[in-house]
């Protein structure tokens, strides 16, 4: 089951170089949305990808920036990194608008590779775009497709649906195999479109604990004045005692 490079549209070293990857559309600009899905989300700026999520498949995969190879294709990673997808870096990115090209193995010499069930996938299923400025950006599946590879047709495979609308593009290999030749007949190529954006969560500011006010000093307790000493009435002659007062027995 050895991956050969069909992305390109060829294998045989003396046939030509296939297109690169075109930023113009293959359809007129009236098509918002395919019907029964969700409507068109408004185009993202700019900003690289770094994780591919589809659920349906189980899959979530670290995305590298490459860039063409020497037939004109879009370079795939190597094998020992068959888990991880490539992304067309001089073309759109994941969420702006026109056709953002992302590529993966279907299998290696050994077992399946990253994009082995891309072709099982349904029309509305969600595919997941982490970018580097956080954004996770939501795709609806809108048509799987078989590619040929003879004629390569790069605006079937590359190419936006509508230049209005931000797309996704996932390739990988399909068709029957060439045991001969090492080489897939053809390009399994998923069209989706941007229909949702997740902006990242702020992080929580941790609420700062209420600085206490200082507490002016307590005042010690002012001890009171002692009483002034009571002075007992004088008594006896000149004495200002009542003779009211007097025992009445001895007044008898």
């Amino acid at each position: 089951m050895l991956l050969a490079l069909c992305l390109a549209g060829g294998g045989a070293a003396d046939e030509p170089e296939p297109q690169a990857p075109s930023h113009r559309g293959i359809a007129a600009k009236s098509h918002p949305h395919a019907p029964g899905l969700p409507p068109v989300h408004e185009a993202l700026p700019e900003a690289g990808p770094q994780t591919l999520q589809i659920k349906v498949l189980g899959l979530k995969a670290p995305v590298e920036s490459h860039g063409l190879d020497k037939l004109g294709g879009v370079e795939l990673p190597p094998y020992e990194r068959a888990d991880a997808v490539a992304w067309y870096k001089d073309g759109p990115s994941p969420g702006s608008e026109g056709a953002a090209v992302i590529v993966g193995h279907v299998d290696t010499e050994k077992a399946p590779a990253v994009f082995a069930g891309l072709s099982v996938l349904k029309r509305g299923a969600k595919i997941q775009v982490t970018r580097t400025d956080g954004i996770v950006a939501e795709f609806t599946v809108e048509d799987i497709s078989v590619v040929p590879n003879e004629p390569f047709d790069a605006d079937k495979v590359y190419g936006p649906v509508d230049d209005d609308r931000p797309e996704l593009r996932l390739i990988t290999c399909g068709g029957d195999y060439d045991r001969n030749k090492h080489l897939y007949s053809a390009n399994i190529v998923v069209t989706s479109y941007l229909t949702g954006a997740t902006q990242p969560q702020q992080p929580q500011q941790t609420p700062q604990p209420q600085q206490q006010q200082p507490q002016p000093p307590a005042q010690k307790p002012v001890p009171a004045s002692p009483a002034a000493p009571v002075t007992p009435a004088p008594s006896g002659p000149g004495g200002d005692t009542d003779e009211t007062d007097a025992d009445p027995e001895e007044a008898e």
